[in-house]
C-alpha cells in the first residue's frame, strides 16, 4: 500500500515538474504583450461594431435590405463572406452573422496563430527559451504558458465581441445571438492556436511554423468557399464553416462549435508529445541542407532580400489575385444595387459613373490598400533581420548600410508593383467575364497600377522610420489603417479634409470612376521618393540595434 501511494506521488510530482514556472512565464508573456493584444481585440471589435451599427442607417428597412440580399447573394460574394441564411427575411442580425463572421473569424485565427508562434517558436530561434529553461523551469511550461495566453485571449476576444454587439441596440442584434457570434470567433481562435501549436513544434523557425499554420488556415478558408458555392459536404471540414454553421441571430446552434473545442483538444494534445521529441530550437522535421555553395542570386543584398520574402509576396499574390477574381462579378449587379440601396452612394467616389464603374473603383482602392501590406512586410523584414542579430554581421562585410536598405526598399515597391497588377488583371477578369465584356482588364489594371506612388509613399514613411526611429517601426501600419477608415467611412461620416489627405491613397484619381490624372500620381511619386532618400540617410547615420 506504502509502495502505491509513494508511486503515485511521485508521478504527480515528476507532472508538476513539468510545468514548473508555468505562472511566471504566463505573467511575463502576458506583461510583453500588453500592448498587443488588446490592440488586437479593439482593432478586430472596432471593426464589427463599426460594421454592424452602419447597418441601420445604411439599409433603413426591410425592401433595402431585401435589395443588399438579392445584390450580394451571388457565387463571388458567397465564396468571400460565406452563404446567405435564415428564412428570407434578411434582418440586421442575420446581415452580422451573414456579413461579418467568417472574416472576423479569420482575423482571430491569425491573432493566435501569430501569437502563439512568437511566444514559442520565436523564443526559441531568438535563444531566449534556452536561457529561461536553464532555470527552474518545466519542459512544457512555456508551451502551455503560451496556450492559455492565447486561448485567454480568444475568450476575451469572444466576450468582448458579444457585449458590444449584444449592447448597440440593433434590431434583430439580440444578446443570444451577440454570444453565439463571440463563442464562434473564440472557438475558431482555439482551433488555430493548436495548429500553430502543432506547427511549432515540426518547424525549426518562426516564419515557417506561422506560414504552415497560415496555409492551413487558407485551406480552411477555401474549404469554406467550396462548401457555401457548390459542395456543402466540404464546409464541415473547416473549422470556419463550424463557425458558420452555428448561424448566429437566427438558428443560433452552439452544437458545431463542439467540433471546435474537440479539434483544438486534440492538436494541443498532439502538440505535447512532438515537443519531447526534439531538443530546444531543433524541429521534429528538420531543415533540409542547402548546397554547400550559394548561387549567383544570392552573392548581393537584393537576391538575399528577395529569398528571405518570397514565399510572403507569392502568397499574397495568389491571394490577392482569388480576391479579384471572386470580388469581380459583383460589379455586373452594382447598378442594380445602387438603385435598391441610394445610401450606398455615400461610400463611393463622387462621379457621374455608371454603377459597375463607381463600385470597380472602390473595389480596387480597398485592394490596393491591401497591396500596401505585402510591400511593407517586405521592407519590415530588415528591421526584423536586424532584431534578430543577423543584420550586423552581415553589414561588416563590403555590404554597405546604403545598398542594404536600397535593396529592401526596392524589392517593397517592385513587389507592391506585381502585386497590384495581378490583382487589377483578377478584378478585370472577373467582371469582363461576368460582363461579357473583357475590356474590363485593360480598365481594372491601369486602375490598379496607378496606386503604385501611393503605395511607394507607404514605404517610403516606414523607410524613414526604419532609418531614424527603428523603434517604432511598426507605427508605420497606422497609415495603412487610417487609409481603409477613410476609403470606408470618410464620406459618410464627413471626415476633415485635412486627416483624409493625410492617406496617400486618397489622392490617386478613382479610376474607372474618374479620369486619369498624371499630376497627383507625379506628386506623390516625388514625395515617395524623398522619404525613401531620407531613409537610406538615417540607416547611414544611425547604430545597427539588436533586441
Amino acid at each position: 500500500m506504502t509502495s502505491v501511494t509513494s508511486t503515485h506521488v511521485t508521478a504527480v510530482r515528476r507532472r508538476e515538474a513539468r510545468f514548473a514556472g508555468l505562472w511566471t512565464l504566463l505573467w511575463f508573456a502576458l506583461r510583453r504583450d500588453r500592448v498587443r493584444l488588446p490592440a488586437w481585440i479593439l482593432g478586430i471589435t472596432l471593426g464589427v461594431v463599426s460594421s454592424a451599427v452602419s447597418f441601420p442607417s445604411i439599409y433603413p428597412t426591410a425592401e433595402d435590405r431585401l435589395g443588399a440580399l438579392l445584390t450580394i447573394d451571388n457565387p463571388g460574394t458567397t465564396a468571400l463572406i460565406g452563404s446567405v441564411y435564415g428564412d428570407g427575411d434578411y434582418t440586421y442580425g442575420i446581415m452580422v452573422g451573414h456579413e461579418l463572421l467568417v472574416l472576423t473569424a479569420v482575423a482571430a485565427a491569425l491573432m493566435s496563430i501569430l501569437t502563439l508562434v512568437r511566444h514559442t517558436r520565436a523564443e526559441e530561434e531568438s535563444g531566449r527559451a534556452e536561457l529561461v529553461r536553464s532555470s527552474v523551469v518545466g519542459r512544457h511550461a512555456h508551451a502551455a504558458s503560451a496556450v492559455l495566453l492565447v486561448i485567454g485571449a480568444d475568450v476575451v476576444l469572444g466576450l468582448v465581441l458579444a457585449g458590444s454587439l449584444g449592447a448597440l441596440g440593433v434590431e434583430t442584434v439580440t444578446w443570444r445571438g451577440s454570444l453565439t457570434f463571440g463563442a464562434a470567433v473564440a472557438a475558431v481562435g482555439f482551433v488555430f492556436a493548436g495548429v500553430a501549436a502543432v506547427t511549432a513544434q515540426l518547424t525549426e523557425n518562426a516564419r515557417t511554423a506561422s506560414s504552415s499554420a497560415g496555409l492551413v488556415l487558407a485551406l480552411a478558408y477555401v474549404l469554406r468557399a467550396i462548401g457555401d458555392v457548390g459542395n456543402e459536404t466540404a464546409s464541415w471540414l473547416s473549422p470556419i464553416g463550424w463557425a458558420q454553421a452555428t448561424e448566429a441571430y437566427f438558428a443560433d446552434d452552439l452544437a458545431p462549435l463542439g467540433l471546435a473545442l474537440l479539434t483544438a483538444a486534440v492538436l494541443l494534445t498532439v502538440s505535447a508529445p512532438l515537443s519531447r521529441q526534439r531538443d530546444v530550437g531543433a524541429g521534429v522535421l528538420g531543415t533540409r541542407p542547402g548546397p554547400a555553395t550559394a548561387g549567383p542570386a544570392l552573392g548581393g543584398p537584393f537576391g538575399l532580400t528577395w529569398r528571405l520574402v518570397r514565399g510572403n509576396l507569392v502568397g499574397w499574390t495568389a491571394g490577392l489575385l482569388a480576391f479579384g477574381l471572386m470580388y469581380g462579378p459583383v460589379l455586373s449587379e452594382a447598378s442594380t444595387f445602387l438603385e435598391d440601396v441610394p445610401i450606398m452612394a455615400e461610400f463611393l467616389p463622387d462621379a457621374d459613373a455608371t454603377g459597375a464603374e463607381l463600385f470597380g473603383a472602390t473595389v480596387i482602392a480597398l485592394a490596393a490598400i491591401a497591396c500596401a501590406v505585402p510591400a511593407l512586410q517586405v521592407l519590415l523584414r530588415l528591421r526584423t533581420e536586424e532584431v534578430a542579430g543577423r543584420a550586423g554581421p552581415l553589414l561588416a562585410t563590403p555590404l554597405s548600410r546604403a545598398r542594404w536598405m536600397v535593396s529592401g526598399l526596392v524589392l517593397a515597391t517592385v513587389g507592391g508593383a506585381v502585386v497590384l497588377l495581378v490583382t487589377g488583371l483578377g478584378v478585370g477578369l472577373g467582371a469582363g467575364l461576368s460582363m461579357d465584356d473583357l475590356g474590363w482588364v485593360g480598365t481594372s489594371v491601369s486602375a490598379a497600377v496607378s496606386y503604385l506612388p501611393a503605395i511607394a509613399v507607404t514605404i517610403g514613411v516606414a523607410g524613414v522610420l526604419l532609418g531614424w526611429l527603428p523603434r517604432v517601426t511598426g507605427w508605420s501600419w497606422a497609415l495603412v489603417v487610417l487609409s481603409v477608415v477613410v476609403l470606408y467611412f470618410g464620406g459618410i461620416l464627413d471626415l476633415p479634409q485635412w486627416l483624409v489627405d493625410l492617406s496617400p491613397f486618397s489622392h490617386v484619381p478613382q479610376q474607372p470612376a474618374v479620369d486619369p490624372d498624371v499630376g497627383p500620381l507625379a506628386t506623390l511619386g516625388a514625395m515617395a521618393m524623398a522619404l525613401m532618400a531620407a531613409g537610406v540617410l538615417g540607416v547611414r547615420r544611425r547604430d545597427i540595434q539588436e533586441a
